[in-house]
This record gives C-alpha cells, sequence and structure tokens, in this order.
C-alpha cells in the first residue's frame, strides 16, 4: 500500500481509520496532499473530490446529517479552510458530527509574509468542541489531541478542528508505515436521573391539566411508538410538531402557524400551558416563539442529551437524557388527568384545515400554490430536503405525507448550503430526494452542482419569484429601488442554462395546470438528476399568504 512520508500525516490517517472516520470529502491543494494520497490510496476509506470548499463541507454535513456518524474533510492552507465555517457553525448547533482536517504551513512561516498562510490555530475556537493544533513531528502527544478530537466529535455529536502543520516535501510516499499510533477508547457513561427529580416533575405533571409538548427538528424513526400513543390519548397533552420533527400522530398539530395565527388575546389565555416539554433541534415558527415567551409556562423542561436553549424564557429544567430513555422512565410515574385542553384545539384544527382548503381552491397561482402541489405529490417513503427562508415557512403550512422524512440546516437557518447538504445526503440516504428551495438560495449555492456525486434520483425544485420573497413579507417592506435592489435581490436569471451545463434534465412551470401534469413526469423519470423550476408572481405572493392568515378564522 502506498502512504505518505510524513508521519504526523500518517497518525492522521491511521487514526481516522482506527475511530471509524471513513468518509472523507477532500478539497484540491497542494499542503494537504500527504493527507489525500494517503487517503486516497487505502481502500478503507471512500474518498470524495470538491472543489469549492464551502460546497464541500455542507456536502460533508448531509452525509454525516444522514449517517449520524463523523464524516471527514479535507483542505489545504490559507483561506481554505474559512470556507468551512458556515457548514461547521451548522454542524455546532445541529449536533452533528463534523471533523475538519486543515493543513498548515510550519508555525515558523506563519506571519513572515509567505504565501498562503493565516493563523489557523484555534480558528474554529468559538464553535468547535475541540482543537486539535498538532505539531510538525508525530508524537504520543499529537495522537492522544487527535483522538480527543475525533472522540469528541463522535460522542458530544458536533464539528472539531485538527490543524496539522506539513513542510515541503509534500508528495514523498513509502510502502509501510512508519508510525504505531496510541489508540485509546472514550467512556460514555449515559446521565442517570434522580428518582426524586423524576418523582417531583411527575407530581406537577400530574397536577396539571394544561401540557404542551413541542417539538422541533428531530430525525425520522427516533421516538418509540408507545411514547407516541400515550401523548397522543391524555387528553391534557397537546402535541405541536414542526415540519422538521419527523414525528406524526392524527392528533399532534403539524401546522402551528395556521392554528395560533388568528387567536385573540382571550385565545391565547387559554391556550397558554402550564408546562412546556420540548425536545428536538431548533423551533422554526416565529409565531409559537412570540406567544410562549409572552405566555410563559410555569415550568419548561427541556430533553436533550448535551444541551438545553432557553428558547422561551421559562426554562426550569434540563432533562439531560434523550427522550426515550427520559419518557420510558416518566411514564410509570404519572397519571391522565381530565381536561379538555385537547379537545379545545382539537375543533379549530378541523376549522383551520377546511378553511386552508378552501382557499387554496380559490386563490392564483403563486408560491403557497406551488408548494402546496409540490408536497402533495412528493413520492411516498421519499426524504425532503427543504432550504431555508420562505422555503421552510411555506413547509409548515402544508400537511406532509408520514412516510417522507424531512431535514433542513436549522442550525445556523443560512441559505448559504441547503442544495451541497441534500446532494451528500441523496448519497448515501438510499431514497429519491427532493430539494425544495427558493431561486436565491439555489443561485448563491449554485457551485453545489460542480460535483460527480448527484444521484439519478435526486430533485430540486426552485420556486423562482424573482427575488428573496421572504423580505416581501416581514414588516417594513416597502416598494422601492432599495428595497428591491438591497432587500429583495432582484433578478431575472432562471436555471435552465446551469441545468445544461451540469448535465440535468430541466422542466419547468408557470401555472397550476402545468405544474400538475408536470409534477408525475417530473418525480418519475429517473435517468438522471433534475430541476423543476417553477416561475410565481413576484408582486401578489406575499398578498396572496398574509391574506391566508385573516380567513382562518
Amino acid at each position: 500500500m502506498i502512504y505518505p512520508k510524513i508521519p504526523l500525516a500518517q497518525s492522521i490517517i491511521e487514526l481516522c481509520l482506527a475511530k471509524g472516520v471513513t468518509q472523507i470529502i477532500i478539497s484540491p491543494g497542494s499542503r494537504n496532499a500527504p493527507l489525500t494520497i494517503g487517503f486516497v490510496n487505502n481502500p478503507n476509506f471512500k474518498c470524495f473530490s470538491i472543489a469549492d470548499e464551502r460546497c464541500a463541507a455542507f456536502f460533508a454535513l448531509g452525509i454525516a446529517q444522514q449517517t449520524g456518524k463523523a464524516v471527514a474533510v479535507v483542505c489545504t492552507s490559507g483561506s481554505a479552510l474559512l470556507n468551512y465555517y458556515p457548514a461547521f457553525s451548522e454542524a455546532f448547533y445541529s449536533q452533528i458530527p463534523f471533523v475538519v482536517i486543515s493543513a498548515d504551513r510550519p508555525q515558523s512561516k506563519i506571519d513572515i509574509g509567505d504565501g498562503q498562510t493565516i493563523r489557523q490555530e484555534n480558528v474554529y475556537k468559538n464553535h468547535s468542541l475541540y482543537n486539535a493544533n498538532l505539531t510538525e513531528q508525530s508524537s504520543l502527544e499529537n495522537d492522544l489531541k487527535i483522538n480527543a478530537a475525533i472522540d469528541t466529535a463522535l460522542f458530544q455529536k458536533g464539528p472539531v478542528h485538527i490543524n496539522a502543520p506539513f513542510e515541503e516535501p509534500l508528495y514523498e510516499t513509502v510502502e509501510d508505515l512508519s508510525v504505531a499510533v496510541k489508540v485509546t477508547s472514550f467512556e460514555n457513561e449515559p446521565f442517570e436521573i434522580e428518582e426524586a427529580v423524576l418523582d417531583e416533575k411527575a407530581k406537577i405533571w400530574n397536577n396539571s391539566s394544561k401540557k404542551l409538548v413541542l417539538v422541533g427538528v428531530n430525525g425520522p424513526n427516533q421516538i418509540d411508538e408507545k411514547i407516541i400513543e400515550f401523548l397522543a390519548k391524555d387528553p391534557s397533552v397537546i402535541v405541536m410538531t414542526e415540519t422538521t420533527s419527523n414525528l406524526h400522530h392524527p392528533n399532534f398539530i403539524s401546522n402551528i402557524d395556521t392554528i395560533i395565527t388568528p387567536f385573540t388575546v382571550n385565545d391565547f389565555v387559554d391556550f397558554q400551558p402550564e408546562i412546556l416539554i420540548t425536545f428536538g433541534g431548533m423551533i422554526v415558527s416565529k409565531r409559537v416563539k412570540a406567544f410562549l415567551r409572552k405566555y410563559k409556562p410555569q415550568h419548561h423542561w427541556h430533553i436533550d442529551s448535551f444541551r438545553a436553549y432557553d428558547t422561551f424564557g421559562s426554562l426550569t429544567h434540563h432533562f439531560i437524557q434523550d427522550p426515550n430513555t427520559f419518557f420510558n422512565n416518566f411514564i410509570p410515574l404519572i397519571k391522565k388527568v381530565e381536561s379538555t385542553y385537547f379537545s379545545k384545539i382539537a375543533k379549530v384544527v378541523l376549522v383551520r384545515a377546511q378553511r386552508t382548503d378552501d382557499y387554496l381552491k380559490k386563490i392564483t397561482f403563486s408560491d403557497f400554490v406551488a408548494f402546496d402541489k409540490v408536497m402533495t405529490n412528493l413520492p411516498h417513503n421519499s426524504q425532503l430536503q427543504i432550504s431555508n427562508s420562505s422555503a421552510i415557512r411555506y413547509a409548515q403550512l402544508i400537511a406532509i405525507d408520514p412516510s417522507i422524512e424531512v431535514f433542513c440546516n436549522r442550525g445556523t437557518s443560512g441559505i448559504d448550503g441547503s442544495t451541497s447538504t441534500a446532494i451528500g445526503a441523496a448519497l448515501v440516504n438510499g431514497k429519491q430526494t427532493t430539494l425544495i428551495t427558493g431561486d436565491i438560495s439555489f443561485l448563491y449555492d449554485s457551485n453545489a452542482l460542480w460535483n460527480n456525486y448527484m444521484m439519478p434520483n435526486f430533485k430540486i425544485v426552485i420556486i423562482n419569484n424573482g427575488g428573496g420573497g421572504i423580505f416581501r413579507i416581514l414588516p417594513g417592506h416597502q416598494e422601492s429601488p432599495v428595497f428591491n435592489t438591497f432587500f429583495e435581490t432582484s433578478h431575472q436569471l432562471t436555471a435552465e442554462h446551469l441545468s445544461r451545463m451540469y448535465d440535468l434534465e430541466y422542466y419547468s412551470s408557470f401555472d397550476s395546470d402545468d405544474l400538475e401534469l408536470t409534477l408525475p413526469r417530473f418525480f418519475r423519470e429517473n435517468d438522471k438528476p433534475a430541476i423543476l423550476e417553477i416561475f410565481t408572481p413576484t408582486l401578489d405572493n406575499d398578498k396572496i399568504l398574509l391574506q391566508f392568515f385573516k380567513e382562518l378564522i
């Protein structure tokens, strides 16, 4: 087998293999040549080459998002690793295992005017769970740092940085290893909740008639069915789930904004929970956040193995466990409480559903209509990736088939890497995968298409409304040259030529009838990846959406 001659590179490669980090995304460069040589020539690694570092990092994030395993990205020195930062911060807030391995120049070359050098050590310190700043020579100290970095990514679910200085010559190889690395084991002991604490919380639960369970970003099939059934059948419990929660039951409320937006002050007071339980990642709905910040629960318990955000300014307890472990221990201690809390909201849900159907039937073609038609035509047992901004917010308004898995980069809620993430996810998930994205998000990440790894059944649906449509919905919108240029970013661009350049099938739709005819063919034909670009009226979308909320009552 061929190995890089530099011992430090050998150590990094051997320890990645020992720890099971075998998916390696490499951005071509010279300083990282020792790592590239070692990874690519070892059949135990699956290596991918993506030139644009920002796209490479989000592509890796998509793989890690699906597999739950740490994925490594490898780059040269200089500004290259700074382009990993958007995905790095997303991994931090979304709790995704992620390993950045950056090649560096020796410390003696930093800040002396040498080319392609920056201060790389601790460059991600505000969002990194561990920084392994290595020295040039292979050593036990370096091995321990590499072990610690990878273990932290794996067991604390987040991003880490390994910075490795290499001196020239960089391309020399050998046929035998010159290192014998030290592999350490990591003891990850589960956190046990004291019985007295559970008993105390059970008493509070058993004396409350209004409990709200709010679920954010959550992976598919993560919550035990008996827990779902228990929560769904308790009359004192309302479960509100976001589109990204991947949690379904007929009694769960999935379209939060359509339910609470028309509420009066009396409705909000009546709906105010005594106990709020949250689990999962970031919450999309601004309306439910505003509600819970104003009408605070007496008790807010968050369930998460690692961290708890006080999103509503009312957090009273953090259960440091996964939801299944917590509920399996908690449910035997609690009892059903007679309550009308759920039955009242159930009536509202039926009314809102009918109002939504009626409204969608009468409005003209728009973003809202396009999202409804696309989401209701998604193939069963497929995966949906959604970009941020208006795309995820429209998706929150439309019911989705429970067989469809949903993902979105909600850690930082950026538009920068949605397409790259979706391509990485589609590569490993084994399912037909559809990305729904806005035109600005798609254009922003168009280099995502610059790779050789798009699966034939990967689909991109672009809602092209000629700019950043969300800014027309937000307060402060005024029709003016300043707004159109600096907020909405008005444009006349399409994806047609990009589709041709990257050899993707291209479809387009301009109205409801055409879209209904196009969607079955778009989803059925899987010879190569495809784009469907849906053009909607720039000046009508915001009015149609805002009127929708007025007609829900």
